[in-house]
């Protein structure tokens, strides 16, 4: 009889741990299988590359991502002319942003210009990296856009990623997954392509827009294509630093699931080495991938030499001045006038410089590369 009743009781604990299991499965999402480098690999992959320096580039004739990318604005010479600047600064790498909305309307005529951009990066000697979603910005339509706002940093016609709707909506997330999958297993393998921006800024919350969960999703989406560039999302302000809100969760989320680690850093040197020295801990490798804010004290004559001597790949915002007015700073407003010193931007319309001291200074930095890392403060390995 004991042995009836011991088997009996199993039997029933067996189905309610069944049931229970069922339920559970049901309600929880799978885990993702996390493809992440590791430390190891990323420096390894790191070695191999020369110091990245360049710009975050927004072609002269675009306000914004559509104008830069749709067929009938999209400006090849342009770009050849803008892209041979960057050459001539010694710089070989642009970060360039893309968006949903171009695919949805044109998935091939889009990628063909992806393509005709890379082969002109790498014709003058740049490879590219590539930043999917945004917060900055807002909702813009395609087709012709809007003329931008006189004296307002940007122009004000910025295209943020994805539309708050979809951003807030989970049923709509499998469209922006089809097309940033398809976008990876594109070029997965492209060496023209030196790493993946997954989301810009994610601690820099706008109304009714916070990306933290739609992040997670992005690297879940990315990780099940696994490129062979590494993926990665800024950390936008240091913790502590002036009394920044910055989000903890997003912060050590980008920095514990990031292949190597990027950030972005507008102030002067002694943030920016405080900040080299505490992201160094991670002993994955630093891209500054935004920085230069004259009036901030984030300049090339001070940065430059604290990257360099690190090996911290840096992208100052902005090349040539063009529809978007870089050289007006945050906040800036037309009845204030022209700056005496500009924000952003290295060049006027005309390819002139606004410096000329300053690109030669630039030219300098960058003659050999090879010197980068040598002997660093902060060391990753």
């Amino acid at each position: 009889m004991k042995r009836i009743l011991l088997a009996a009781s199993i039997c029933i604990l067996s189905i309610f741990n069944t049931s229970g299991a069922a339920k559970a499965s049901k309600a929880a999402r799978p885990a993702p299988v996390c493809t992440q480098w590791s430390a190891e690999k990323a420096r390894e992959w790191y070695d191999a590359q020369q110091w990245p320096v360049g710009c975050c580039f927004v072609p002269s004739y675009a306000v914004n991502q559509f104008e830069m990318w749709q067929e009938d604005t999209f400006n090849l010479p342009v770009l050849d002319k803008e892209f041979g600047l960057c050459r001539d600064l010694g710089f070989n790498l642009v970060r360039i942003y893309l968006h949903e909305m171009l695919w949805w309307d044109d998935a091939e005529g889009f990628k063909s210009r992806i393509d005709k951009v890379l082969d002109l990066a790498q014709a003058h000697g740049l490879k590219v990296t590539f930043t999917f979603c945004t917060n900055g910005g807002s909702q813009q339509q395609l087709g012709k856009q809007p003329e931008p706002l006189e004296g307002i940093h940007g122009g004000g016609r910025w295209c943020c990623s994805p539309s708050t709707e979809m951003m807030n909506n989970r049923e709509l997330w499998p469209r922006f997954k089809e097309y940033l999958q398809d976008i990876l297993r594109t070029y997965a393998h492209d060496e023209r392509i030196l790493y993946w921006c997954l989301q810009n800024e994610p601690e820099n919350i706008k109304p009714d827009r916070d990306p933290i969960e739609w992040m997670k999703a992005l690297y879940e989406w990315a990780w099940e294509v696994r490129p062979d560039q590494p993926l990665s999302s800024p950390v936008w302000q240091r913790p502590g630093y002036a009394g920044a809100k910055t989000r903890l969760d997003a912060v050590s989320w980008c920095l514990q699931y990031s292949d190597i680690i990027t950030f972005h850093c507008y102030y002067g040197p002694k943030e920016l080495e405080t900040f080299i020295k505490m992201l160094s801990v991670f002993h994955r490798p630093m891209i500054c991938q935004e920085y230069m804010g004259r009036n901030l004290g984030s300049t090339f004559e001070l940065c430059m030499p604290i990257f360099k001597r690190e090996k911290v790949g840096c992208l100052n915002w902005g090349l040539v001045e063009g529809k978007c007015k870089y050289r007006y700073p945050w906040g800036h407003k037309p009845e204030q006038g022209e700056p005496d010193i500009w924000f952003h931007s290295i060049y006027w319309e005309d390819y002139t410089p606004w410096c000329s001291t300053e690109v030669e200074y630039i030219k300098r930095m960058t003659a050999d590369k090879s010197a980068a890392g040598r002997n660093p403060k902060y060391p990753i390995n």
